[in-house]
């Protein structure tokens, strides 16, 4: 922002130092301040499409976690109609399976933008737990089918997740918010803007707001990897004996 500010100061004193001595900056012609409204109104639509559209990203991003961390907690819960030995070992490898997002896999979304084959691994073993036990009563047979159905949750929400790990906005888009940033603010000088405090002041304000829009849209592209992320509470919240 204070670097947009700099630009745009630095560009207009250079402008009024090298205007020939006929320059009359209050004649601006009619038509450029009409082409020059339109742009930024068109601009500041596209900005706030852009930023709504990585913000429900982002929290698309964070329900998906938070279906994940859900549907392992119902497995972990719903087993309890188990044997004890087959429901201490779900419980043991669902518990695997979280500690290794929150402690391991977290990082290497961060990091790599990917998830971990361990992690896989992982639940897929959560998975063979539970199809491979044949229900001894018609009590654990009426649990068997939701807990399968749970296991599909989990699965289908740790798909959704490495799919959230990148950038949401294609190139393309940035390009254009980058050249649309760089036509709006060039039309100020269009406009013939003087080396007044005030005008000096309102043209870096102008700068500076589209440069923190561009920002916040970069921000909230990558749903884990950037400053204002998804998160794995869910996981610790739902898993409290689980440390980070």
């Amino acid at each position: 922002m204070l670097g947009a500010c700099a630009v745009v100061v630095v560009i207009t004193l250079v402008r009024h130092r090298t205007a020939s001595e006929d320059d009359d900056p209050t004649e601006t012609p009619d038509v450029i301040e009409y082409m020059t409204m339109w742009i930024g109104v068109v601009y500041a639509i596209v900005l706030g499409l852009a930023v709504a559209g990585v913000w429900e990203a982002r929290s698309v991003a964070q329900d998906h976690v938070q279906a994940e961390a859900q549907a392992l907690h119902e497995i972990s819960e719903r087993v309890r109609v188990y044997p004890p030995d087959v429901r201490n070992r779900i419980r043991e490898d669902v518990n695997a399976y979280v500690g290794h997002v929150v402690t391991t896999e977290w990082k290497t979304m961060v990091d790599h933008g990917s998830l971990t084959n361990r992690g896989t691994e992982l639940l897929g073993r959560v998975r063979e737990d539970v199809t491979d036990y044949a229900p001894k009563s018609d009590f654990e047979a009426q649990a068997y089918q939701p807990l399968l159905d749970q296991v599909a949750a989990a699965d289908q929400a740790r798909n959704a997740r490495a799919d959230s790990t990148g950038a949401t906005m294609p190139g393309v888009v940035w390009f254009g918010l980058l050249t649309g940033g760089a036509v709006t603010v060039a039309m100020v000088f269009a406009l013939q803007i003087r080396r007044t405090r005030r005008e000096l002041i309102l043209a870096g304000l102008f700068s500076a707001t589209i440069a923190f829009m561009l920002f916040l849209i970069w921000d909230f592209d990558a749903p884990y990897s950037r400053g204002i992320t998804a998160t794995a509470q869910p996981f610790l919240s739902l898993f409290p004996h689980i440390k980070a």
